[in-house]
């Protein structure tokens, strides 16, 4: 059973704001046109739970992507900018912490929690480099 604060990020979040989104993107290899592009979007993630399979859908004016995943178990995800990666979505207390490793061995890791401000904040961390995106409920 999950906890309230995972239970929590079901919904649809609108993004607020961010800090260091380009230094991370930068660091996972993300191409400069493609950050750029990234600059200017904000998206909507919408997170929704069916029998214990988890849907997220993040949604913007250029597209649409999702990930369906299973707690605890690996899964074969395509990150929005196109990357192939092994991920795994684990809950540990009130985070849900996403760790991906790309196909050079790049891993990354993303938590996503509720803060005291009912925002979903989500950290990013790759090699050296910490970022952090928070959105509002819709």
């Amino acid at each position: 059973m999950a906890s309230s604060g995972i239970e929590g990020l079901k919904g649809t979040w609108d993004y607020v704001d961010g800090e260091h989104f380009d230094e991370y993107m930068k660091e996972l290899g993300v191409g400069f046109a493609t950050r750029m592009a990234a600059k200017g979007i904000k998206p909507r993630l919408v997170i929704s739970e069916n029998n214990g399979k988890w849907t997220v859908r993040s949604e913007t004016s250029l597209k649409t992507t999702s990930y369906d995943f299973t707690p605890g178990v690996e899964f074969n995800e395509t990150t929005p900018d196109g990357r192939e990666v092994k991920s795994t979505i684990k809950f540990e207390g009130n985070k849900w912490v996403h760790t991906t490793i790309d196909k050079s061995g790049k891993k990354s890791v993303v938590t996503r929690y509720i803060d005291d401000k009912d925002q979903q904040m989500i950290d990013m961390e790759c090699g050296s480099v910490k970022a952090r995106r928070w959105y509002k409920r819709a």
